[in-house]
């Protein structure tokens, strides 16, 4: 599935994905390939896009909402960037 990230600023992460773990307004969410049309307002917290061969983004977002679409996952954030590791 596709995978978009962006903030007021950015784009911060444009790509492929086999799952996403986000941080809902209240709980997290899990969104894998065709995952069923989604919409929720994000809390604050880490979104861990997991990607192939292993690799997976750790993002630190604050506020906005996630929208799942024909196999597309959008963030759009007040605030989104690196996570401290």
């Amino acid at each position: 599935m596709h995978v978009s990230v962006i903030s007021a600023e950015r784009s911060v992460f444009d790509g492929e994905a086999d799952a996403v773990v986000a941080p809902a307004y209240d709980g997290f969410v899990g969104i894998f390939p065709r995952h069923a049309p989604f919409m929720t307002l994000l809390g604050q917290g880490i979104v861990k896009i997991n990607q192939a061969g292993g690799n997976v983004t750790r993002l630190t977002v604050m506020g906005g909402f996630l929208q799942v679409a024909s196999n597309v996952v959008r963030i759009v954030a007040r605030r989104a960037g690196p996570a401290d590791s």
